[in-house]
Order: structure tokens, then C-alpha cells, then sequence
């Protein structure tokens, strides 16, 4: 089990993975080197600030320049404060340290001052270094690229990384690849307060304007014309299928009466055939009656004669 073991592995040794993610921060930091070293060095960068890897590796890396940016950030203002103690006459950078000048100052307490005021700087840049190593990433990092993101966003206290994912993969290996950025107005993709983008303004003489007038005037009298036409089909259209629905609704009106009269017809001569045979009925009860009476008259007279 891994515990207590922070970091990806990616594959490789301990010494391997160490010096491959020192060479990528600095590399990062040296996209921001000026054009005569990139054609010394032969490595002009497309895009300053910037670096394309696997995502892996991005996510890794970003915590070493996330360190460098704040600790070259945080010592900025002892930059101005050295500057401050230094005697003007040995502020110009081709300052021979072999003068006078320059040993009586070194001898003297102001010395120790302006030494007590770089302290913070060394012991940063040292630190970097470590982090790093490169001297080259180290000057960049703390004398262009840690004042230009002041300058840009003095609010900004941490975040100054990003790590964008790219769609397509890597050929070969297939690997998710990323790209590594330090934020900054070169690479700022806020385009919430962006123009947009106006057409050109073409130079058209009065004639053809009168002309392209005349067009458009008659262009929307044939469109007029043509709407105007589509609607009297409409309402034609809407008129035909009013009369075919009453029609409709007619026809079924008849049906459903004849309907109704034909139930009624059926149901009076059921009732007049129930009539008819209940008075059959009564006919045959009332003979059979009668014959019943004659039958006991004529029994009655035999027996009494």
C-alpha cells in the first residue's frame, strides 16, 4: 500500500521523475526568454507561457511553478527598497566593481544595509534554484515573468496556472494531452468585454445607392404582393374546409335522425304484434269458457231426465 506516499509515479525512478519535472517548470519559464537567446539556443516557443503535455504530468508540474511564481512574487517589493540604498552614481548595471567607488562602498555600512535588504532575494533565488535548476529560468521567472503578473493582477494571490485538456490524443501512445499555461493578458480568454467583430465600410457612390434603393423598393412590393396573395389562398383554403366541415356535421345530423326514427317505427310494431297476441289470447280463454258452460248445461239436463 501507498500510504503516506504523496505524487504520481509515472512510471520512472525517483531521480528520473525529479529531474523530468525540474526540466519541465523551467522549461515553461524559459518561453519567456527574448528573441536573440531563442535563435541562439535555436528553440523559439508558437506560444509564450505555455506548454503541451499529458495531463498527468501538467498536474504534477503545476505545484513547483505554482511555488517559484509566489515565492519570486512575495519578494518583489524588497527589489525596490535595495535599489533605494544603492548610491546613484552605481546603479548602472556596467558598474565596474574594481572602482573606488565601488570598494568604498563595499566597506562601508550602507553596504550592510543594502545586503540586509537583498537578503529575502537571494535566499528566494536560491530556493527556486532548487526547484528549478536552471539560473537562466531563475532570472526570467523573478525579474520578467513575476512583474509582469503583478502588474496584470495585483489581487492575484495564488491560481497562476492553468491546465487546459485537449480533445484530440497524443499519436503513438494514445495519451490524454494537456496544455500548461501561466495566466496573463498573452494568453487572457475573457472574452466577456470583446467588441464584435464590425464588417467593413465600403466606399459605394450616390447612383449605385439610388440604384440599390430602387431594388430593395421594388424587391419589397413583389414581397408585399406575394404575402398578400399567400394570405388570400390561406383564407380561401380556410373558407373550403368551413363549408366541407358543415357539410360533414349536416350529413351526420340526417343519419343520426333517421336513425332515430327508424328505433321508433321498430318499437311501435313491437308493441301493436304484443297487442294483437294478448287479444288472441283472450279470445281463445273466453270460447274455451263457453264451451266449458254448454258442456255442464247439457250433463246437467241428461242427468235430470
Amino acid at each position: 500500500m501507498r500510504h503516506r506516499r504523496r505524487g504520481r509515479q509515472l512510471g520512472r525512478t525517483s531521480p528520473h521523475r525529479k529531474a523530468m519535472l525540474r526540466n519541465m517548470a523551467s522549461s515553461l519559464f524559459l518561453t519567456e526568454r527574448s528573441e536573440i537567446a531563442n535563435e541562439i539556443h535555436g528553440n523559439t516557443p508558437r506560444v509564450r507561457r505555455r506548454i503541451v503535455t499529458t495531463i498527468q504530468k501538467a498536474k504534477e508540474v503545476r505545484s513547483i511553478v505554482e511555488k517559484c511564481i509566489t515565492l519570486a512574487r512575495k519578494v518583489q517589493p524588497c527589489y525596490d527598497q535595495a535599489a533605494a540604498l544603492m548610491p546613484e552614481k552605481l546603479r548602472d548595471a556596467e558598474t565596474d566593481r574594481q572602482s573606488t567607488a565601488y570598494k568604498d562602498w563595499r566597506n562601508s555600512d550602507q553596504w550592510q544595509e543594502w545586503a540586509a535588504a537583498r537578503a529575502p532575494i537571494v535566499n528566494a533565488q536560491r530556493k527556486a534554484l532548487q526547484m528549478l535548476g536552471s539560473r537562466e529560468a531563475v532570472d526570467i521567472l523573478f525579474n520578467d515573468i513575476a512583474p509582469a503578473l503583478i502588474e496584470e493582477a495585483p489581487e492575484r494571490v495564488s491560481g497562476f496556472t492553468r491546465i487546459l485538456k485537449i480533445a484530440k490524443p497524443r499519436l503513438g501512445d494514445n495519451g490524454t494531452q494537456a496544455i500548461l499555461e501561466i495566466l496573463g493578458e498573452s494568453n487572457n480568454r475573457d472574452t466577456s468585454t470583446s467588441a464584435a467583430p464590425q464588417a467593413p465600410v465600403l466606399e459605394v457612390e450616390d447612383d449605385e445607392v439610388e440604384d440599390s434603393v430602387t431594388d430593395e423598393e421594388a424587391t419589397d412590393e413583389e414581397a408585399t404582393d406575394e404575402v398578400a396573395e399567400e394570405s388570400e389562398e390561406v383564407s380561401s383554403d380556410d373558407a373550403d374546409s368551413d363549408d366541407s366541415e358543415e357539410a360533414s356535421d349536416d350529413a351526420e345530423e340526417e343519419a343520426a335522425e333517421e336513425a332515430e326514427e327508424q328505433d321508433v317505427a321498430e318499437a311501435s310494431d313491437d308493441a301493436e304484434e304484443a297487442e294483437a297476441a294478448a287479444e288472441a289470447t283472450d279470445e281463445t280463454e273466453a270460447a274455451e269458457e263457453a264451451a266449458g258452460d254448454s258442456d255442464a248445461d247439457d250433463q246437467q239436463e241428461e242427468e235430470e231426465a
